[in-house]
């Protein structure tokens, strides 16, 4: 493994770029802290125009996975890696063992999972080259398994508390629109149909948007066009950066609560936000149920562990409203703020013996 030189606002401790010519393995792992923990966060796989957008892409996702596990109140710290998938034909196994002897020479500084573009079976791959790995298939009655319906549950249980706060009641009768139909995205709309909320949703797969239209009686809006949808909570569950300069000035919702992760741009486009008086929980706060469940299979942990975190998810939600009203601040900078204090504390060392 090569190592790469960057110069973030808030560097990383080590990236690492991964190349294999046999495999057609290009790619990156960026351990952003391990002061807490192993660097824990899931491998995506894409296609990107260059190196560079590569690696842009895995610093911000590394630096929220290290937030996100600080704020979750795990003993993980954070890291990504992001795999530039190869163009025209190729051996999947292959890619994914190669990958798989990456993370194994990082000696457990790093454990990884699926995240976008990436299975269960591809972790399996993964497994035959190294112990530091989750999201395998599932054991009964243990933690395991795709770890969506836990990022889904959090994403509610903490939507359910910024809902409160914004709007002194419940979902029931409210319109959220729901960018995004993942296994996250789709897991989501149950659960708020469930609650009582008016669906309108988006997704490019136009069979899957249609059959939960059907299934939850949602309006079907087009990926772009359902910014400007009127609604009261905009749930984005896609791709990241989708609130910038331009999108955020035609955003209807008066609230932003959504799996997605690095939805902000920039933290300006957080500023201007809260300059309209739309309230923003923060990404990494409230989708930390797919990582939960990730470190309690890592870590050994029960199912009853996992649910229990999970739900409190809309505590620690909480505790980011108070800081940012008690210090005069947006939601995403005192999140931040509250993240870089967690990873100042010293060091802990449960996550080593796993």
């Amino acid at each position: 493994m090569q190592e790469l030189d960057f110069n973030p606002a808030f560097p990383p401790e080590t990236v690492h770029l991964l190349s294999d010519p046999e495999s057609g393995l290009e790619g990156v792992i960026v351990l952003h802290s391990t002061r807490l923990g192993p660097a824990a966060g899931g491998c995506r796989a894409w296609r990107y125009a260059d190196q560079a957008s590569m690696a842009h892409d895995a610093l911000r996702l590394a630096e929220g996975m290290a937030y996100k596990n600080a704020m979750a109140d795990l003993p993980l710290g954070g890291g990504k890696s992001v795999i530039n998938l190869p163009r025209g034909e190729f051996d999947r196994r292959k890619l994914f063992e190669a990958f798989g002897r990456a993370v194994e020479r990082l000696r457990g500084d790093y454990v990884t999972a699926e995240d976008v573009g990436t299975s269960v079976e591809d972790m399996e791959t993964v497994r035959l080259q190294t112990r530091h790995v989750a999201g395998l298939s599932a054991v009964e009655g243990k933690p395991g398994g795709d770890p969506s319906p836990w990022t889904a549950l959090g994403v509610f249980v903490s939507m359910q508390r910024a809902v409160r706060y914004k709007f002194g009641g419940d979902l029931a009768g409210l319109k959220v629109a729901v960018q995004g139909l993942g296994h996250v995205g789709s897991a989501l709309c149950e659960l708020l149909h469930e609650a009582g909320a008016r669906l309108v949703v988006a997704e490019p797969r136009e069979g899957v948007a249609a059959e939960v239209a059907c299934k939850y009686g949602a309006e079907i809006a087009h990926s772009n066009s359902i910014l400007d949808a009127q609604c009261d909570v905009f749930a984005p569950c896609a791709l990241g950066a989708v609130l910038d300069r331009e999108s955020v000035p035609r955003l209807k919702a008066r609230l932003v609560c959504g799996a997605a992760n690095n939805v902000l741009a920039s933290p300006e486009d957080g500023d201007a936000l809260a300059e309209r008086g739309v309230l923003y929980a923060p990404d990494y706060v409230v989708n930390a149920g797919g990582i939960i469940n990730v470190c309690a299979e890592y870590l050994g942990w029960t199912t009853v562990e996992v649910e229990a975190r999970v739900r409190g998810s809309g505590d620690r939600l909480a505790d980011v409203l108070r800081y940012a009203d008690d210090a005069g601040l947006p939601t995403h900078r005192a999140a931040d703020a509250l993240a870089r204090e967690r990873l100042a504390q010293p060091a802990r060392k449960e996550a080593a013996a796993a």
